[in-house]
């Protein structure tokens, strides 16, 4: 699933496109998503595109009309990728413009897309800025810090290969509870969250080895290639050369360096 630096990408990507251009068309190809053309009154113009959590925000300004929002999360194996053809694969979406077209392809069809007139989805904070409300937060909790982590009430974006690469950059075993770190971990903690996805949004996301994850313009990311543990179950951590273990925390598969992280 797209995480808040593939999400980033693709957003920063699209704007030269979109912002401030007129969506001439609104063309849904799959009948699960055949209510948004009319609910919407075209021609309209993209006045911002924007990211919130793993959300992508098309902020749509219509002819005497409120503002609407076109909200689009990409889920598990959706894509927007930009062109003037249509590309290979489940085109679910097309969104026309006057030199080319967004087209949301998804193969699972799991992707979401919706028209509103308000975002609410009880996001927590964004995870840059001032995080120094961390340390506090974490010790109302005993779910493990990685589940924590994951849980998008309580901070935004942060999915399963980045709370990991964000936990061994802290130190902080991912199964210990939230509430067991020191005020000097929680502060370890608070720093590496925005380091971790700053350069991760700099490295272009990460392209895993199924490829669904790509740029608007069909590039793979390359943060793939800076990863220390995400996937890398046995093999030697890049800080002490133990074995990178994998074990089932809540469902999902968790990376980590048994030795570095405590």
């Amino acid at each position: 699933m797209p995480e808040l630096p593939e999400v980033e990408t693709i957003v920063r990507a699209l704007r030269p496109w979109v912002e401030g251009k007129r969506l001439l068309g609104l063309e849904a190809l799959d009948p699960a998503l055949r209510h948004l053309p009319s609910q919407l009154r075209l021609p309209a113009r993209v006045e911002r595109l924007a990211r919130r959590g793993k959300y992508i925000l098309f902020h749509l300004s219509q002819r005497k009309e409120r503002e609407k929002l076109l909200v689009i999360h990409l889920r598990m194996s959706g894509r927007l990728l930009w062109g003037e053809e249509s590309p290979p694969g489940r085109v679910r979406l097309l969104l026309s413009f006057p030199r080319g077209g967004v087209y949301l392809v998804d193969k699972r069809r799991l992707a979401q897309a919706e028209l509103v007139e308000e975002f609410d989805r009880g996001l927590g904070p964004e995870p840059f800025g001032d995080l120094s409300w961390l340390p506090e937060a974490l010790g109302k909790s005993r779910m493990p810090v990685k589940a924590w982590l994951l849980d998008q009430r309580k901070i935004a974006g942060i999915g399963n290969i980045y709370a990991a690469e964000i936990l061994f950059r802290a130190r902080i075993d991912p199964r210990r509870p939230a509430r067991s770190l020191s005020l000097a971990e929680a502060h370890r903690l608070a720093r590496a969250i925005p380091q971790v996805l700053e350069e991760a949004i700099a490295g272009r996301g990460t392209t895993l080895a199924d490829a669904e994850y790509r740029l608007p313009s069909g590039e793979l990311g390359g943060f793939q290639l800076r990863l220390a543990v995400y996937g890398r179950a046995g093999e030697p951590c890049p800080r002490c050369g133990t074995a990178i273990e994998r074990v089932k925390l809540a469902g999902r598969s968790t990376y980590f360096c048994p030795r570095c992280q405590r």
